[in-house]
């Protein structure tokens, strides 16, 4: 969950607080305080509601609860939050009364009543935002997921396309009489590209060995049917040890090159597959050509909902005049039990 706050959070505080203050100040019409008690409390109030509400979203949740998961320290760090929050808005409102500091609260009375006083300023404001987030993270899984239905619909549709089909076995058939050993080659790598994508199908992410076994077939069958008009390179910079990267990336990165760019005077595409530590680069050179196939663009927005669902890191996508790179986070996986 998200726990930022954006435009729409801002104003729902915003319309709380109005609310708070002019029901406040009918009370204290009411009951004859001073106008310096009006400001004074009034903006102790919202001030101090504001920041505890800051510190909850923006460092206790995302670095105790999600993060770290140390329940019982945000526990703590939270009441201390909200007790800190009301004993300056029981202070203010002590001065502003014009008290006797001889009557002011001593601890540990003073630390249980500041957190009745945050708890009492900060939680309706705190317990709307929650909710909404809540709700916007839930739309987004949502919205994400059915993305990813669509993205493996249209996997599975391609498995079995009769075009993907007619074009392979139109190579096959063509090196059955010019090179039988070939031709059994290609057919052993085709065979291999359909069991690795029948077996993981509903794998969401893949060691990025297995990966690059896939991509090294895949890759076979791009140069056996195009010949010398693509020339791609592997560059393993790291260790690809329990390294794991959305199943199909790297299909979908190969797959386009070769849909957005067309060799020009013989000259081929270049191509290169670089391995980081974090990251995964595909890197072609560009041709003002027309593609080879019309494409709807999907490809990547699909693969970056998936890493908007797998990961805090997105794909990052670089376009100048003579080439195009798409860099891919490695994904690690959770240790914890």
């Amino acid at each position: 969950m998200d726990t930022r706050l954006n435009r729409s959070d801002y104003i729902i505080l915003a319309m709380i607080y109005l609310a708070t203050i002019l029901l406040n100040s009918y009370d204290y019409y009411k009951t004859g305080n001073k106008p310096i008690e009006y400001v004074a409390d009034f903006s102790a109030v919202v001030l101090t509601s504001f920041a505890c509400i800051l510190v909850f979203m923006y460092w206790l949740i995302p670095g105790f609860l999600i993060k770290r998961k140390r329940y019982v320290l945000f526990a703590l760090l939270g009441l201390l939050s909200l007790s800190l929050a009301g004993i300056v808005e029981y202070t203010v409102g002590f001065w502003s009364a014009s008290e006797d500091w001889g009557k002011y609260l001593k601890p540990p009375r003073l630390f249980i009543e500041g957190i009745f006083r945050g708890s009492d300023n900060v939680g309706i404001a705190f317990g709307i935002l929650l909710a909404k987030k809540f709700y916007e993270s839930q739309t987004k899984i949502v919205d994400i997921e059915k993305k990813q239905k669509e993205n493996e619909l249209k996997l599975l549709r391609s498995q079995i396309d009769p075009h993907f089909l007619f074009n392979n076995l139109n190579t096959l058939d063509a090196l059955i009489d010019s090179d039988s050993d070939k031709a059994k080659e290609y057919i052993n790598r085709l065979s291999l590209i359909y069991r690795y994508l029948i077996k993981t199908k509903d794998v969401e992410v893949m060691e990025l060995s297995e990966e690059l076994a896939f991509a090294e077939n895949y890759l076979f069958l791009i140069n056996t049917r195009f010949g010398d008009d693509y020339d791609f390179t592997i560059d393993q910079k790291a260790s690809i040890s329990e390294k794991f990267i959305p199943t199909g990336a790297l299909q979908t990165l190969l797959e386009n090159v070769v849909k957005h760019n067309k060799p020009l005077s013989n000259k081929a595409v270049k191509a290169r597959i670089d391995i980081h530590d974090d990251w995964i680069s595909v890197t072609n050179s560009k041709t003002n050509n027309a593609p080879r196939q019309e494409s709807l663009g999907t490809g990547l927005e699909n693969l970056k909902a998936r890493y908007g669902l797998l990961s805090d890191r997105a794909p990052i996508i670089i376009s100048i005049q003579e080439e195009f790179k798409v860099s891919i986070p490695i994904i690690q996986l959770s240790t914890e039990s």
